[in-house]
């Protein structure tokens, strides 16, 4: 997910966001630690994902958009 998509998206959008990917990076370490994990670079692009979409969900709400 590239930063221009999270400033598409509106605040509700942004949170559903949020919240399936912290789901799925839940489930990457549980699959990390049981020896299941076949992409170990997935990790890394959902904790970035993650830290995008706050980024962008802190902007809305600097700015007075819900």
């Amino acid at each position: 997910m590239k930063y221009e998509d999270v400033k598409a998206k509106s605040h509700d959008e942004l949170r559903d966001s949020l919240r399936e990917l912290k789901k799925e990076a839940f489930n990457l370490r549980f699959q990390k630690a049981s020896g299941q994990l076949e992409n170990t670079a997935r990790v890394r692009e959902v904790r970035r994902d993650i830290a995008r979409v706050q980024t962008g969900l802190r902007g809305l709400q600097q700015s007075g958009a819900k």
